[in-house]
């Protein structure tokens, strides 16, 4: 499933037009967004937790010329899935 397919979900359920809908879900994807810039977690209860975490900066290795390459430090994104959801796919 992509956004699309979260559009129709949405559309489905609440009816109205496919443009609201669409606005429903880009919505929910900033607020999401916005929280995990401010460094906070993101806990959708039977889904899971989105959190960030600091990654230190680290030495590589670039595998096509052997070279190695300074990879700074960085904030990422980190999913937690819920019991429920592991669960669920079990």
């Amino acid at each position: 499933m992509n956004k699309q397919g979260l559009v129709d979900v949405v559309h489905g359920k609440l009816g109205g037009t496919k443009t609201a809908a669409e606005e429903i879900v880009d919505m929910m994807f900033d607020s999401i967004v916005n929280t995990l810039k401010k460094g906070e977690e993101v806990s959708i209860a039977g889904l899971g937790i989105f959190s960030v975490k600091h990654r230190a900066a680290r030495t590589a290795r670039n595998p096509k010329t052997g070279a190695t390459v300074q990879v700074p430090a960085m904030k990422v994104p980190k999913f937690r899935a819920a019991k429920a959801l592991k669960e669920a796919v079990r």
